[in-house]
């Protein structure tokens, strides 16, 4: 559910891409973490933005990447969150430490 424009943890939204439904969870990213969002799965890509503190991150899916230690642990897990947008998956909850989504082609 949104609540101004932010989604609850976990929460899920449906969405068409190419005619097909698929479901995108929301996650939080670790708390009072200002996180850069790459244009790659890794720390040689490029910040394209920083997501502010509270951020809500939808989770498209995931693929491997540039280890990075974090908050939850040390994860080579990138997760995209928007097309060229991806941050590591070591800065946010999924309660999960390995993969909570598909893999990215």
């Amino acid at each position: 559910m949104a609540v101004d424009g932010i989604q609850e943890a976990g929460a899920e939204t449906a969405t068409t891409v190419a005619g097909v439904a698929a479901v995108v969870r929301y996650y939080s990213v670790a708390p009072g973490v200002r996180l850069n969002v790459r244009s790659g799965p890794g720390t040689g890509y490029g910040i394209v933005r920083v997501l502010p503190e509270g951020a809500q991150i939808p989770l498209y899916c995931q693929r491997p990447g540039t280890a990075v230690a974090g908050p939850y642990g040390t994860s080579t897990i990138w997760d995209r969150i928007g097309n060229g947008q991806y941050v590591s998956d070591a800065y946010v909850q999924t309660g999960s430490d390995g993969y909570v989504a598909s893999r990215c082609a």
